[in-house]
């Protein structure tokens, strides 16, 4: 939500009786990574990428766009989400070009054998990007993020999604996928040892988190993690800006900060709403303000960041 300040507590209370999804993809474009410069996948000449618009029927303007890769014969991937409301739908949107570098770097560097460990959208993307195994392989759509009049409709989008996207979530990968919150939301050294029990204990793991999985987390298990964002715009006022989050530090007693980058006008302010969130293995493997950084961790080593992304190898 531009300009606001998004908190959590609520959820999507679905309905038995299924509702159709009340948009749909809409293809406007297709081709190779040459013909969407901007998304600098050129490393990547073989996919296939295509571009839907959402479209809400009597709407003029698409309410979002998706860009979608493909390598052969394989289920669409999600690439790149633009958000065209002040709505969350679906995904929070994040840089292709940083997805790209941390792609390039971790097919050059991580072993063939290495399992990547991060949020299902981020494995899907880093397992199509990077051959690497990765433990999540389905779109899950976890957790739906939707309009609030959108809730009714709920069984029906995620019906319509489950379609769109060939996904069908085994119930071990969803079993896993709730472990993997669990450990993130967990005390620092307990939440490696949950991590390191669900992936094996002699495997080489590389843990890749974006500051986006804050939120997604913090809807998931809002007992254990308080979350709130708002987008601001870059005016070059960059004390005012610091200035500005500080107020909102003090009014809504939130603990700390860190930020996302979206485009070269607009930041994302995500806030910790006290100790105890601050407190969990997220926060602690992001860069947040009057916290101890990332890379002078002594329980896990730091081994590349760029941009939103932060790579660890799993002690």
């Amino acid at each position: 939500m531009t300009g606001g300040l998004v908190l959590l507590g609520w959820f999507a209370t679905l309905w038995f009786a299924p509702v159709p999804a009340p948009y749909h993809y809409e293809l406007v474009k297709e081709g190779a990574p040459k013909d969407f410069p901007k998304l600098e996948l050129n490393d990547w000449p073989d996919l296939k990428l295509k571009q839907y618009n959402l479209q809400v029927e009597g709407a003029v303007k698409p309410i979002a766009q998706a860009i979608v890769a493909q390598q052969g014969e394989s289920s669409p991937v999600l690439i790149d989400w633009q958000n065209n409301t002040r709505e969350l739908i679906h995904n929070m949107g994040r840089k292709t070009s940083e997805l790209s570098n941390i792609a390039a770097v971790i097919g050059k560097h991580a072993g063939s054998d290495a399992l990547i460990l991060s949020w299902w959208d981020t494995s899907r993307q880093l397992s199509l990007l990077t051959g690497r195994k990765t433990l999540f392989n389905s779109h899950m759509n976890e957790p739906l993020m939707i309009p609030l009049d959108w809730v009714e409709q709920g069984n029906g989008i995620l019906s319509y999604e489950a379609q769109f996207w060939q996904s069908n979530t085994s119930q071990q990968e969803k079993d896993q996928f709730k472990q993997l919150g669990v450990a993130l939301t967990a005390a620092p050294e307990q939440g490696l040892a949950q991590l390191r029990e669900l992936v094996g204990s002699e495997r080489e793991t590389y843990l890749v988190v974006h500051v986006t999985d804050l939120y997604k987390l913090g809807l998931i298990h809002p007992d254990k993690l308080g979350v709130a964002y708002q987008n601001l715009p870059l005016t070059g006022n960059m004390h005012g800006m610091i200035n500005q989050m500080k107020v909102q530090l003090e009014q809504n007693g939130f603990d700390t900060y860190t930020l996302q980058s979206l485009s070269e006008s607009e930041i994302r302010v995500f806030f910790l709403s006290d100790e105890q969130s601050s407190e969990t293995l997220i926060a602690k493997l992001l860069p947040f303000t009057g916290k101890t950084a990332p890379l002078e961790l002594d329980f896990i080593q730091l081994t590349y960041q760029y941009g939103s992304y932060w790579v660890y190898q799993l002690p």
